[in-house]
């Protein structure tokens, strides 16, 4: 597999900390993590970047998850991009998977959960 460049999205800095910490225990799996504080952000750096996978929490200011996924799916050269919803509220998961998300994984993340599933949609998508 080759290594990933990860966009993570969401406005909690702690969560992007965290997160973080968990993909660089897996620097054989990711090449390097670009972080953004809302959808607005993301978007702007998904123009600029090589992105291979995006996790992106729900709950923002300025642009939600929801209108990132809106915004960034209407663009084929997206479509392939793997985008994994964290969320704390699991009563919106299938409103995600409606505006284009691929995947699901409910806060706190587990290191193990967020790598199974990164592994499945990479290999998925390829």
């Amino acid at each position: 597999m080759k290594k990933l460049t990860i966009l993570l999205v969401d406005d909690d800095d702690i969560n992007r900390m965290l997160i973080k910490a968990m993909l660089h225990h897996h620097q054989d799996i990711v090449e390097n993590i670009v972080e953004a504080n809302n959808g607005a952000e993301a978007l702007a750096i998904a123009e600029r970047e090589n992105i291979n996978l995006v996790l992106l929490d729900l709950v923002m200011p300025i642009l939600d998850g929801k209108g990132f996924l809106k915004e960034f799916r209407s663009k084929k050269i997206n479509s392939n991009i793997p985008v994994i919803v964290l969320t704390t509220d699991d009563s919106r998961v299938s409103e995600a998977l409606n505006h284009g998300a691929d995947d699901i994984l409910i806060k706190p993340i587990k290191e193990d959960d967020l790598l199974i599933k990164i592994a499945y949609w990479i290999e998925e998508k390829q």
